[in-house]
């Protein structure tokens, strides 16, 4: 990361520096912690992937010594996706973050598509299904050649 160029005496002043020195008068320690406790603990839930992605990237700040590399970074956020979501995210090694959150976005598309084509099929068999001696939405009596 770049520098400014210090003056006799004083060290640098790295952007992370400058982003605590700017944090430290509206985010006291307590508040500071709390928010590092809610990034630590933050699963996906009933959020989106993206949803999720936003909630983690905006929380991530009051933890950069817990993301300060991409391979720290993609193991917390790993940590918190959804179960079935996680499995096929971590059979994978990626470089980059946004390559993992592209992929875990294309995994939740695919996994709802297929939830919704299987509620789909559920649902036209439980038409075709008998009942009474009938099928469901037909009549019940029973057809007769003249």
């Amino acid at each position: 990361m770049g520098t400014v160029k210090p003056r006799g005496g004083e060290d640098p002043l790295t952007w992370t520096r400058l982003k605590e020195l700017m944090d430290r008068p509206y985010y006291p320690k307590d508040v500071q912690r709390m928010k590092e406790r809610e990034v630590l603990g933050l699963k996906q839930g009933n959020l989106s992937v993206m949803e999720y992605a936003c909630k983690f990237n905006e929380l991530s700040r009051f933890v950069p010594h817990q993301v300060s590399t991409e391979e720290r970074r993609m193991d917390h956020f790993a940590q918190g996706l959804k179960g079935r979501i996680w499995s096929m995210i971590a059979g994978h090694t990626f470089d980059h973050f946004q390559d993992m959150y592209q992929r875990a976005v294309k995994i939740a598309r695919v996994l709802d598509e297929s939830e919704n084509e299987s509620h789909a099929l559920s649902q036209g068999k439980r038409k075709m299904e008998p009942f009474r001696g009938g099928f469901r939405g037909g009549s019940n009596k029973q057809y007769k050649p003249n």
